[in-house]
């Protein structure tokens, strides 16, 4: 229980006294996070499922530093007095950072803020970085794959196999699609509105940095024009526009600027079917995984989807 831990945390970190651990408040495919509150201030504490690379770590921190430094709204990482992010605690790790209070996931935030805010990140230039570009964002699931799961799903009774087969034309045709990045940078890679949130002062915030690496902004900027859009074109072109004006370097101007869109939400939807035909598989983490799929299938994403997201902003 890593409540126990909590003035052993506070002290690694420089927080203060009277620490005290609430959670976990919060639970992401990589960690948890609980809510550490000292005398002096309230900070988040992440716990990690899995052994951490320090090496990437080390750089993960310069780069968000850097981003803070330039002013995009984000919690802070902190550093333990000896100057790492990380603190091994009893066979696990933790991180902390800056408490932000955020609202709920929503999609339907300003997509002009949303494009500014993404400007801002993308116009920290950064080579640096541990993680090289991912399989995850730039090749495809293959077909040969998906027939495997939607066979097995189909044995199994997955009670959304049928949806699932329903769009296999689709999903092997999407990755048809798919161009290698041209212009790397390091990258956030996640920007999903479980990660880009509204505070209750009006502003915007991005959490979650863990899976920051290599890639091209033009192929990233693809994601919040989808998941912010929602498929509308005057909210997608604000965007847009707004990134544009703020100096975004990324564009977007034919299909294979959509590939990290295509392999990313390919990948997560892979994942969450897999992790239901596990073996041994419980609650919650089999609900956990049909509710990612049915949300994958909520708003499918496809070649029609994909021209009017880029019609949308060519004009």
């Amino acid at each position: 229980m890593l409540g126990r831990h909590a003035d052993r945390i506070a002290e690694a970190y420089g927080c203060g006294a009277g620490a005290e651990l609430r959670g976990p408040l919060a639970r992401g495919e990589q960690g948890e996070v609980w809510r550490l509150e000292t005398r002096s201030a309230v900070w988040a504490v992440k716990l990690l499922f899995e052994q951490p690379d320090l090496a990437d770590a080390r750089a993960d921190g310069a780069y968000q530093d850097a981003v803070w430094a330039a002013g995009v709204p984000m919690p802070r990482a902190r550093h333990t007095l000896d100057g790492e992010l990380l603190y091994p605690l009893d066979g696990s790790w933790v991180r902390v950072y800056d408490w932000v209070d955020l609202l709920e996931p929503d999609p339907g935030v300003d997509p002009a803020a949303v494009g500014a805010l993404l400007a801002a990140i993308h116009g920290v230039r950064s080579l640096s970085s541990a993680r090289p570009v991912d399989p995850w964002y730039t090749e495809p699931v293959g077909a040969r794959r998906w027939e495997e799961l939607m066979a097995s799903l189909d044995v199994r009774g997955a009670p959304f196999a049928d949806g699932l087969a329903e769009l296999r034309d689709e999903l092997v045709a999407l990755e048809q699609l798919l161009a290698p990045p041209r212009d790397l940078q390091v990258c956030h890679r996640d920007l999903w509105a479980d990660n880009v949130r509204a505070t209750p002062g009006g502003g915007l915030c991005v959490i979650d940095w863990d899976n920051g690496g290599l890639a091209d902004p033009s192929q990233e900027l693809a994601i919040p024009l989808f998941e912010f859009g929602l498929g509308d074109g005057a909210r997608t072109r604000a965007l847009y526009d707004a990134y544009v004006a703020a100096g975004g370097p990324g564009r977007i101007a034919g299909p294979g600027d959509c590939s990290m869109l295509i392999a990313q939400l390919g990948h997560i939807a892979e994942r969450h079917c897999a992790l239901w035909l596990e073996i041994g598989a419980r609650e919650p983490q089999r609900t956990r995984a049909t509710r990612g799929v049915d949300e994958f299938l909520g708003r499918p994403l496809t070649r029609g989807v994909i021209d009017d997201l880029i019609a949308a902003v060519t004009g």
